[in-house]
Order: structure tokens, then sequence, then C-alpha cells
């Protein structure tokens, strides 16, 4: 993945993916983002349904998760597996950032 740093091992990816699905949906649920372009979006969304799910960074992990399953399992099983896996993981680590602040 990384020239020069040689072969990762086999869950190094799925971790990328699940620290780059969280820090997406805590971006989209509860940041204002690069010139206010979130808070806009969330505007936008005011009223609709799609603003109760912009506002849970759990309900975000699960959808923002479908993209690294589908690029990184070989299978539809093993992308399902994944999916969930990545979506746990970022509500995790979620939590555990909830804790500590």
């Amino acid at each position: 993945m990384f020239a020069g740093f040689g072969p990762e091992p086999p869950w190094f990816e799925a971790v990328l993916s699940v620290l780059a699905v969280w820090r997406l949906a805590r971006l989209l649920a509860r940041e204002r983002g690069p010139f206010d372009f979130v808070s806009r979006l969330h505007v936008a969304a005011a009223g609709t349904r799609l603003a109760d799910g912009l506002a849970c960074v759990h309900c975000l992990a699960l959808w923002l998760a479908v993209l690294p399953a589908a690029l990184l399992a070989p299978g539809w099983a093993e992308g399902l597996l994944l999916w969930l896996a990545v979506a746990g993981g970022a509500s995790a680590v979620e939590l555990a950032a909830k804790e500590n602040t």
C-alpha cells in the first residue's frame, strides 16, 4: 500500500478504514467543517430525514463503512463482515473519544 514500507499485515487496511470512517463520521456529525461546509449541509438538510442521520456519528459510520468494505473484501460474505466490523470499530472509537473529553 505505502511504497517503501514493505508489505503491511492483512489487518492494516481494516484499521485504517476504521480510523478514516470514524474521522469522516465525526466531521459530518459534530464539526463545522472547512469553510463551514458541514454547517451549510446541516442547514440544507434541516427538517428532512437526512438531518437525523447527519447528527449521529454511529449512523454515519454505518453508511460510510460500506465503501471500504466493498473495496477491501474479496467476496460478499467477507464484505458484509468487514462492513459491520469497520462501522463497529468507528463507533467504539467514538465512544472512547467521548469518555476522554
